[in-house]
């Protein structure tokens, strides 16, 4: 089984990380403007079963991601299972006509690096989220065989990075939080 494995950091400003990032040799990829379109299950709240179901659509692909629950683990872990969609603009009603119901748009700009911390690809991400704000994030696929290697390298990278204060927060909860104190 796949695992995301990941930890995310608040920043003020993404100045400083890309000075220490570029002394890493990381290869910049290009950047991408993501919508994530998040959708909550008819017969179980996803808040409560601690899952998410999106629809992310980049340029002009989309995929569709389940994101089982966290781990208990330091470093945010979880399955995550992703497909591409050859017919976007077809799946909400889909899941409209299965009871499925449109939680929130996250929407956000990435700027996106790759490297190699170990045996691990990792991708290091600096994303400007709409009405959330500026993060950075650390993100490696591992098979569940690696899940404690892969953490390691996340919490070693981190630290390499000077980045401190993991927020365990998804974008999508930031998001509903940020909205319900208005």
């Amino acid at each position: 089984m796949q695992l995301e494995i990941e930890q995310k950091f608040r920043i003020d400003s993404a100045d400083d990380l890309l000075a220490r990032v570029a002394k890493l040799s990381a290869e910049e990829l290009e950047p991408v403007e993501q919508r994530d379109t998040y959708y909550n299950h008819p017969a179980r709240d996803f808040r409560t079963t601690d899952e998410a179901l999106r629809i992310r659509r980049t340029g002009d692909g989309a995929v569709v991601t389940y994101k089982g629950p966290k781990h208990k683990t330091v470093v945010k872990t979880r399955q995550e299972i992703e497909l591409p969609l050859a017919t976007p603009e077809s799946w909400p009603a889909l899941f409209d006509a299965l009871g499925f119901r449109e939680v929130a748009v996250v929407s956000k700009h990435r700027r996106r690096f790759k490297l190699t911390s170990g045996e691990f690809e990792v991708e290091l991400a600096i994303d400007h989220v709409d009405d959330v704000g500026l993060f950075a994030e650390i993100e490696i696929v591992a098979d569940q065989s690696q899940a404690e290697q892969a953490q390691q390298a996340v919490l070693e990278l981190a630290q390499e990075l000077g980045l401190g204060n993991a927020e365990p927060r998804s974008y999508l909860r930031m998001l509903l939080e940020q909205r319900a104190t208005k």
